[in-house]
């Protein structure tokens, strides 16, 4: 399974750290396991379906968690039998 997750914390993050929401979630699922790729308006992981949905919702706890007062996550998933370097290898 393969799935991107674009976190918007409100606010981001703290006066010292502008991003620190976004960075914990971001965090969660570099400790995740599964492969994923930082972009510059989400992060798109994959690996088996349930792990990766365990992931999402790890990561939108995670910026809640991080001090952020509320947010929205925008998640887009493809269950298909492809990976990101498939999908994306003729471009690169």
């Amino acid at each position: 399974m393969i799935a991107e997750i674009q976190v918007a914390p409100s606010p981001p993050g703290t006066p010292e750290d502008p991003h620190a929401h976004v960075e914990a979630a971001i965090a969660v699922i570099q400790a995740s396991g599964l492969r994923y790729e930082v972009g510059a308006l989400g992060t798109t992981l994959e690996g088996d379906a349930d792990e990766v949905w365990a992931t999402l919702r790890a990561a939108h706890e995670a910026m809640i968690a991080a001090g952020a007062t509320g947010g929205i996550s925008h998640i887009k998933v493809a269950s298909v039998n492809r990976t990101m370097d498939s999908l994306t290898g003729k471009f690169r």
